[in-house]
């Protein structure tokens, strides 16, 4: 069975606080050995930097905190934002609790947004920030609030959240207007949008460094692992009709559903 099928598991669609331990060397250092998707990061930059950086005056703070640690990543020296967002490959944001212990968002180098814009979420709360997504935050905002506690800079928590896009494109910041999926259903056309997440704590509990990868498989390869497709299918047609609309699928979810259970 396909590696993706712990995306979907057997079940209706459902928010998990599902979590892998890792090593945060493993998923901040290069993985694109070739230097490809590094090259597409400086090339954002260049055309807009100003939507891809941002820091607050406690984002300014926490950032050699996050330097300091990752040192030891095996990631090419940074002095500055710019530096992150250039040659480190994933988007990293900095997170770090207000004076009533919500968690703020404070600092991001975001190449690669999945819909969203750094500027309108810089400040925010976690709560803010999942509050456009139905049913996200009375079903594990409080988990995430109790996990995001708990992190230490040794050992990173990973998951995946998911998608599907009409394009390969991996800036898919609101500024481009890209569309939703729209019928008819071609699924060579489609692509399975996978952020795959790193949460790590940062040295004296200071906040918390969050990691973001993005990546895309085409629906017409992954639709021949039978297991993989009803396994999507099952999960597209059970989740809310709030909620298929904010993934931008309602037009094509009745279809896309006929498609892979076929």
């Amino acid at each position: 069975m396909s590696a993706l099928s712990a995306l979907f598991p057997d079940e209706d669609f459902r928010f998990r606080m599902t979590m892998r331990r890792g090593r945060p060397a493993d998923f901040f250092q290069d993985w694109d050995i070739a230097g490809g998707l590094r090259a597409q990061r400086r090339a954002t930059l260049g055309s807009s930097r100003e939507h891809c950086l941002r820091s607050t005056p406690e984002g300014d703070v926490l950032l050699p905190a996050l330097l300091e640690l990752a040192a030891g990543w095996n990631l090419p020296k940074v002095e500055s934002w710019r530096g992150v967002a250039e040659q480190w490959e994933p988007d990293v944001l900095l997170l770090s609790p207000d004076g009533e212990g919500r968690y703020r968002l404070r600092a991001g180098a975001v190449c690669f947004p999945t819909g969203w814009s750094l500027d309108e979420k810089i400040g925010c709360t976690l709560e803010e920030i999942h509050g456009v997504v139905p049913g996200l935050n009375p079903s594990i905002g409080p988990a995430i609030q109790r996990l995001l506690g708990s992190l230490t800079p040794a050992t990173a928590l990973l998951r995946d959240n998911w998608g599907i896009a009409a394009t390969d494109v991996l800036d898919l910041h609101p500024r481009h207007r890209v569309p939703s999926p729209r019928p008819p259903v071609r699924l060579e056309q489609l692509w399975l949008r996978v952020e795959h997440q790193a949460l790590v704590g940062l040295p004296g509990g200071a906040g918390v460094a969050f990691g973001i990868r993005i990546a895309l498989h085409r629906l017409d390869a992954m639709a021949t692992d039978q297991v993989l497709a009803r396994r999507l299918g099952r999960s597209l047609a059970s989740m809310s009709d709030d909620l298929a609309g904010y993934k931008g699928l309602r037009a094509i979810r009745a279809e896309l559903c006929r498609r892979l259970a076929s």
